[in-house]
């Protein structure tokens, strides 16, 4: 009969390695909660693996143990238990807890102790034991019944013959012996001096225990050695008994008390992910018997009839959430399979779409056309998760959808910034406690995925009328709280008008020059096979240039470089790395450059003509206006605002971005707009004067800060002004502007001094915005968007030093994603009043980019130049530069009026 399993843990061991394992994770109230993360992770795992009979977990308990009595230095060089991890520790308790799982402490002993005390009593009952821990003292523990599994190398299981073979030929029964006399470092178990662990097995193997050997010392030929064991001999007995675990430790042992029967307190275990914000973890749990589907009416149509009933209710409602099914999460590639609609909680309709799949479903084109006077009516208010895509699918078929009046993605955004998504059903289950249906559950994982077309209608009814129902729930919960927060402009004026403007930039696409991107690869070719042959000549033969192992061993072993950074798995060969060490050998240079090109032609350059749309023969950039926690847009498929400008290769690549035939590429770029919003937030006399004076700033403060004329700053000087200047928008310390300028950090920091001394209202400015921050949590910019930063308050030095430089950063950087979200919103309405054939097609950061016919250039520049410079009135002048040719890279400045 097989025996039933034991696994006894080492709480504190445990901890200790889900700590260092997790790096920097936190709760949004800046909470640390690495270490329970990696916990219940391990604790996962090996519920899953071994399938243990029985589990039951040891900690520490703070104060001195019956060793420190015997030595006061027991343990002394042992560094204190990292703050953050304390801040853990009642959490990891409390999640044991709710596992059901026993805790076992005893003040005045160890975990080893009761560990062993357990061990023995439940070993004696004809169980067979494993003790993880990573202490070595455990391995004396080990007999026929009791194992022990490392916490340090996964897999490691100590059995009697695993220990023999560790300390060659030692069995655990010399273990204490081993460890009398090699005393133990990270316990500061002195054992005998100059005696190490190799010469302590070779005098435990001669003589089996430390009391044979002190009786036969006169049988040690080396006079060294002799004479270090009759010193060492206090310290050899003292070293025996504080490396013997005590297994008759008070506590009470109850094996059936530690069975495991899977039956969790999940009603705790959800409180406590979703306090901790372990959201995979919490719908792992959470039962998919949820109150809204037990009471939820959602109906299907299927057919004509039944459509021309469900139309005529339509009309009669004034707002209505949609949710559109289709074929792909691409717009220009997506085929409609249905849409559901819900305009009262509890309540929705599907109507499922003919997808020529023999299911059936209303006609596509019949369906649409009944639809668009509904979806056109401004009058109407549309509501959804994330509606710009419904708008895109229903612009391919010839409906303008008007009249967005919620977007539950945009607002869950607006209220956290932070997050790390705003998909609905991570929003339906923190808001609403709801655990959605899965789109895995319909689609399918991996070869095995479908698309939503062959799902049998009546699933797919279910699922997107659940998804209605839930955004309208999550509009009632998030558009009062937008309000409360004071967001409710900025969403209603600013971000809900932009969905209008980011959908139709989508739409418009950009014209790709596919033959000047195939030539730049061809070229690439050709000077990535030379760099390749100067890598192979510099390293003394061929090697794998993208393994970071071979890589390692030539820089490090055959080349003999210095290590400047450890990773877990080696030496990092990453790009700050090799920055450093370009310094000391031509090699890592050319290493820099073949990443620099490789990433690029992978990237873009091969890349581009392939995302190309075969609809409409224009690449379909997707903009992410729920991404960035300041604001700013991003881009995706591809990320336009990541295309390198300072290198010859990447600026070929904007010269691939073209107009159609007879149409120009028409560039306007705010000309140093974080700085004029700094200028304009602080107040200050002499930045806002320079401004004003439409000084060069740079020169201005190279001027100030050197104490010389304008006329006297050299091109140097101004260089490490500009640097200064945009280093205090990013909070940069003396430390980051000693490396940017390459100066002594002491130096660096009179310059900053002299910067703020010449500037004095920016210095109040930055410690005004910090001190705000502490108070409030937050920063907001110049229309009240927020930027949390919990970290400020609660996190550690470093962490506070990081945060205190985004609160710098925010309000100034968020400023200036608000400004041209209104700029964009002013141009998209101007173009539209005047029926304009030209397209917005691109932004990126400060730029935005128009495809213009040249009959239209000169009402183009004018008009984007002024609405551009007047969408935010400041304290001093916003200046835009707008330039124009037959591509995005060959363009010349042009005056508004100069066409």
């Amino acid at each position: 009969m097989k025996k039933e399993k034991l696994f006894l843990i080492d709480g504190n061991s445990f901890c200790y390695r889900a700590y260092y394992a997790i790096k920097e994770l936190k709760n949004s109230k800046g909470l640390p909660t690495n270490a329970v993360y990696g916990f219940i992770m391990m604790l996962k795992k090996l519920l899953n693996q071994e399938r243990p009979d029985y589990l039951g977990i040891a900690f520490d308990l703070k104060g001195p143990t019956f060793r420190h009595k015997k030595f006061k230095e027991y343990k002394i060089h042992r560094k204190p238990m990292p703050d953050d991890l304390v801040s853990q520790m009642p959490w990891i308790k409390k999640t044991v807890s709710a596992y059901n799982i026993p805790i076992f402490e005893k003040q005045g002993y160890e975990a080893d102790d009761v560990l062993a005390t357990i061990a023995k009593k439940a070993a004696g009952k004809g169980v067979e034991v494993y003790i993880v821990t990573g202490d070595k003292d455990a391995l004396q523990l080990v007999d026929d019944n009791i194992r022990v599994c490392s916490t340090h190398k996964e897999g490691l299981v100590y059995d009697k013959q695993a220990v023999k073979a560790r300390f060659s030929g030692l069995g655990p029964e010399s273990i204490v012996d081993l460890m009398a006399l090699s005393g133990d470092a990270s316990d500061n178990i002195p054992g005998v001096r100059g005696i190490g662990e190799k010469t302590a097995i070779d005098l435990i193997r001669e003589f089996q225990d430390i009391d044979n050997l002190y009786k036969n010392l006169g049988k040690i030929k080396s006079e060294a050695r002799r004479k270090m064991l009759e010193e060492g001999q206090e310290n050899a007995r003292m070293s025996k008994e504080l490396a013997t675990v005590d297994a008759s430790v008070p506590v009470e042992v109850d094996v059936d008390s530690m069975r495991v029967d899977q039956q969790y307190d999940t009603k705790k275990l959800e409180e406590i992910f979703r306090e901790l914000e372990f959201k995979a973890l919490a719908k792992e749990i959470a039962s998919s018997d949820s109150e809204i589907r037990a009471k939820a009416r959602y109906e299907t149509i299927r057919d004509k009839k039944g459509f021309d009933d469900f139309i005529k209710r339509l009309k009669k409602e004034k707002a209505f959430v949609l949710d559109f099914e289709t074929t792909s999460e691409n717009p220009f590639e997506a085929r409609p399979v249905g849409v559901s609609f819900c305009w009262k909680k509890g309540e929705a309709y599907y109507v499922a779409l003919d997808s020529g799949d023999g299911q059936g479903g209303v006609e596509v084109k019949y369906a649409f056309k009944a639809l668009k006077p509904i979806m056109e009516d401004r009058a109407v208010k549309k509501i959804g998760q994330n509606i710009k895509y419904e708008k895109l699918i229903l612009s391919g078929w010839g409906i303008n959808l008007e009249g967005i009046g919620f977007d539950t993605m945009v607002a869950s955004y607006l209220l956290n910034p932070s997050k790390l998504n705003h998909n609905l059903d991570d929003l339906a289950f923190e808001y609403l406690s709801h655990k959605m249906i899965s789109i895995n559950e319909l689609l399918g994982t991996g070869k095995k995925r479908i698309t939503m077309d062959k799902v049998p209608i009546e699933k797919v009814s279910e699922y997107s009328c659940e998804d209605s129902d839930v955004t309208l729930r999550l509009k009632e919960v998030f558009e009062p709280e937008l309000f409360n927060k004071e967001l409710g402009e900025l969403f209603r004026d600013i971000e809900l008008p932009l969905i209008d403007v980011l959908s139709e930039m989508e739409q418009n696409g950009v014209k790709i020059n596919t033959g000047l991107l195939k030539k730049a690869s061809k070229d690439m070719d050709k000077e990535l096979s030379g760099i390749v042959v100067r890598i192979y000549e510099m390293a003394g033969g061929e090697f794998n240039i993208n393994s970071p192992k071979q890589l390692s061993e030539i820089l490090f072993e055959r080349l003999g470089l210095p290590v400047v950074k450890k990773t877990k798995t080696g030496f990092s060969t990453d790009v700050g790395v090799l920055e450093r060490l370009s310094l000391a050998h031509p090699l890592p240079k050319e290493l820099l450059r073949y990443r620099e090109l490789t990433k690029l032609k992978s990237t873009y350059i091969d890349a581009l003509p392939k995302m190309i749309s075969s609809r409409t023969g224009r690449l379909h950039t997707s903009f992410n206006q729920t991404v960035t926690a300041t604001g700013r847009l991003s881009s995706s498929s591809p990320n336009v605002q990541n295309i390198p400008i300072k290198t010859r290769q990447g600026r070929e690549v904007r010269r691939a971005f073209i107009g159609e035939t007879n149409n120009y590429i028409l560039s306007a770029d705010y000309s140093q707009i974080e700085l004029r919003i700094l200028a304009h937030l602080s107040q200050d006399e002499e930045l806002v004067r320079a401004f004003k004076k439409d000084m060069d700033v740079h020169t201005h403060t190279a001027s100030l800060v050197f104490g010389v004329s304008e006329k006297e700053v050299t091109p140097q000087m101004r260089a490490n002004a500009k640097t200064v200047n945009f280093g205090i928008i990013y909070g940069m310390s003396a430390f980051g502007l000693s490396r940017s300028l390459a100066i002594d950090p002491q130096s660096a920091q009179q310059f900053i001094d002299s910067y703020f001394e010449r500037y004095p209202r920016v210095k109040l400015y930055v410690d005004d915005t910090i001190e705000a921050a502490r108070e409030a949590g937050y920063v907001t910019t110049l229309f009240n968007r927020r930027r949390y930063i919990p970290e400020i308050s609660t996190g550690a030095i470093r962490e506070k030093q990081q945060a205190e430089r985004i609160a710098i950063n925010a309000p100034i950087q968020g400023s200036a994603a608000d400004l041209i979200k209104i700029a964009m919103i002013d141009i998209y309405r101007e173009m539209k009043k005047k029926a304009l054939s030209s397209m917005m097609i691109l932004q990126v950061h400060d730029e935005l980019v128009f495809e213009v016919p040249k009959k239209e250039l000169g009402v183009m520049a004018k008009m984007v130049k002024e609405k551009m410079e007047s969408a935010v009135k400041l304290r001093v002048p916003v200046k835009v530069s707008v330039e124009y040719g037959k591509n995005w890279l060959d363009t010349e400045e042009i005056e508004a009026d100069g066409l």
